[in-house]
């Protein structure tokens, strides 16, 4: 059975950018709520029963519709919680991934806007990524619990950075303002694990 993963900071441990408010809703409640969907289509389809999550992700067309919102909402909010870190606390770039960056967008402030208007112009709910795909790096948006580990995904590549533009993941705190809440995301990234994420990619 799935479980819901433990934050590696408390609830209010991202604030101001991510209010313990807006967290207990999108942590306690939304993902548990796919935490409990997805157990509930194991006890429906045994071939599911002692998989990895990231096993199911990658061979999703194998499983239903129900078993992809429900698998790629727990492997996309475990993902979104850990490249995350107190104000601070995150570290910073490492020059290899600074690098990259700068020779794919041009610099690091064109990177930024780039993803940040990936999150702003995902029509509904979905998520913006920075991926590796074939050792270089993409911006990509998804739609609802999509990522791009999925088989069935037309863009395939190991995520390294997410940010999570579902309205239940800012419009308690930010209302209609989702451009607001992707410019405040960049004091919350956890470059530590960013870093280390882009390192495995690449070997």
């Amino acid at each position: 059975m799935f479980k819901l993963m433990e934050l590696p900071y408390a609830q209010n441990g991202l604030e101001p950018v991510i209010d313990a408010n807006t967290m207990s809703f999108h942590y306690g409640k939304h993902h548990q709520t796919y935490v409990d969907n997805l157990n509930k289509q194991v006890e429906l389809n045994p071939n599911l029963e002692g998989k990895d999550l990231r096993e199911v992700i990658e061979n999703i067309s194998k499983y239903s519709v129900a078993t992809r919102n429900n698998a790629g909402g727990v492997y996309n909010h475990d993902f979104f919680w850990n490249i995350l870190a107190p104000i601070g606390k995150g570290g910073e770039i490492s020059g290899d991934l600074s690098k990259a960056i700068n020779q794919s967008f041009g610099s690091f402030e064109k990177f930024k806007e780039e993803f940040e208007a990936a999150g702003a112009g995902r029509f509904g709910s979905g998520w913006a990524w920075l991926i590796v795909a074939n050792k270089e790096l993409k911006i990509v948006s998804t739609p609802n619990q999509d990522n791009t580990l999925m088989d069935s995904y037309e863009v395939k590549g190991e995520p390294i950075l997410v940010v999570d533009v579902w309205e239940h993941a800012y419009y308690l705190q930010y209302q209609n303002r989702r451009a607001a809440f992707l410019k405040d995301f960049w004091q919350i990234v956890n470059w530590n694990r960013v870093n280390e994420l882009y390192s495995n990619a690449i070997k």
